[in-house]
């Protein structure tokens, strides 16, 4: 199966070894360490990490942001000020790391179902990340699926920015499976698909989000095949593990699809 674009994650406990897979497999790197709270809280930690990465770099790479407990669309006003400094943080990290395109997380609750609350995520979405495109113009932006579980909301927000061309979807075809109906993925596809510009994948049971290597549980790759092909084959695909093991069988699998 070929791809435009094929990232991994880079284990910084064996960095060589990712070093010789991407080149080996012609992959840039996401680099996933950045959301974890406990290392954006250590300004050594991350100048370490970063340095590190610096010094193993590779031609093209894309960058997860904080999203634990990330709600930039709160009514609260403290909540969104301390949502505003990680996704901030993250913004300014990716930038010296090179990055081309930054992953942030839907991060609302998906069963809210008040129309007013969906629809103040909507317009507050768009509002804060026309602001972050405009300050941080050298990157783009990627909104992600998590827990939702129906497309809507994203393609919507989608809609509502495509004026913006360095703005798109992260879609988690996996997440798609285990948190929305994995009978109705063609609809998860032909709905975000107009707004999609980086896809994660990885396998899981449809129940949890198991993060298996690709081929290893119950999602269809045969119809991914099909979907990434007629729908999604401008979009940049990351292979989601952080082991270089799961990581080299998942790409075994997807080049003999």
């Amino acid at each position: 199966m070929e791809f435009k674009q094929l990232n991994i994650i880079p284990e910084i406990s064996d960095l060589k070894r990712s070093m010789e897979i991407a080149k080996k497999y012609n992959c840039g790197f996401e680099y996933q360490d950045f959301f974890i709270p406990d290392i954006l809280d250590n300004e050594s930690k991350i100048k370490e990490l970063t340095n590190t990465y610096l010094s193993n770099k590779l031609n093209y790479s894309t960058f997860h942001g904080a999203f634990f407990d990330v709600t930039i669309f709160s009514d609260d006003s403290m909540i969104k000020k301390v949502s505003d400094y990680r996704v901030t943080q993250s913004l300014q990290i990716a930038n010296k790391l090179g990055s081309m395109g930054i992953v942030f997380h839907t991060n609302y609750i998906s069963n809210f179902n008040i129309q007013s609350y969906r629809n103040n995520w909507v317009k507050r979405n768009c509002e804060y990340w026309k602001e972050k495109l405009h300050e941080f113009p050298e990157i783009e932006i990627y909104i992600e699926n998590m827990f939702d579980d129906t497309p809507d909301l994203l393609a919507e927000l989608g809609r509502e920015m495509e004026d913006e061309p360095r703005f798109g979807i992260c879609f988690d075809y996996a997440h798609a499976h285990a948190f929305g109906d994995e009978t109705k993925i063609d609809e998860w596809v032909e709905k975000l698909a107009p707004y999609v510009k980086h896809i994660h994948i990885n396998d899981n049971n449809f129940e949890a989000d198991l993060h298996l290597p690709v081929g290893d549980g119950k999602i269809d790759w045969d119809k991914f095949k099909i979907n990434y092909e007629k729908y999604m084959c401008d979009a940049s695909v990351l292979i989601e593990h952080k082991n270089n093991d799961n990581i080299e069988k998942s790409l075994d699998f997807l080049k003999k699809l």
